[in-house]
C-alpha cells in the first residue's frame, strides 16, 4: 500500500516518485518505465492520474512516448533533473534552512562537526 499526502495532488507525487527513481539510478536512461495501466493497478489510483503524471515529464523533457511502445527515460534525463534538484534547492531550501539555522544559534563549528560526522557514518 502506498501512502498519499492529502496536502498536494497524486499527479504531483507520483511525479515526484518517479524523478526520484530517475535520479537514483533505478529509473535508467532510454529505459521503458511501467505502463500507466501498472502503475495505476499497483498504487491503486486513476490512470488518468498516472497519466497527468507522464505528460508532465513528457512536457518537461524528462520522458517521452514511443508509439505503440510506452515510455521512456530520456537521455541526460538525470542530470537535467540532478541540475533542476540543485538550483532549487540552492534558491529555495538551502536559503530557508539558514534562516532556520540562525533562528536556532546553531554556531558554524557545530554544523561543520555534524557534516563531518555524516560524511564519516556514510562512507
Amino acid at each position: 500500500m502506498h501512502n498519499w499526502n492529502d496536502n498536494q495532488p497524486i499527479y504531483l507525487q507520483l511525479r515526484e516518485r518517479i524523478v526520484t527513481q530517475i535520479l537514483e539510478g533505478k529509473l535508467k536512461e532510454g529505459e521503458a518505465i511501467p505502463s500507466v495501466r501498472q502503475v495505476a493497478t499497483d498504487y491503486r489510483i486513476n490512470h488518468l492520474t498516472v497519466a497527468k503524471a507522464y505528460q508532465e515529464l513528457v512536457t518537461e523533457g524528462f520522458l517521452e512516448k514511443r508509439r505503440g511502445l510506452g515510455m521512456f527515460v530520456l537521455k541526460d534525463a538525470q542530470k537535467k533533473l540532478l541540475k533542476e534538484e540543485r538550483d532549487r534547492f540552492m534558491a529555495e531550501e538551502f536559503p530557508e534552512l539558514l534562516r532556520r539555522i540562525r533562528r536556532l544559534g546553531i554556531e558554524k563549528e557545530e554544523i561543520i562537526r555534524m557534516i563531518q560526522q555524516t560524511a564519516e557514518v556514510s562512507k
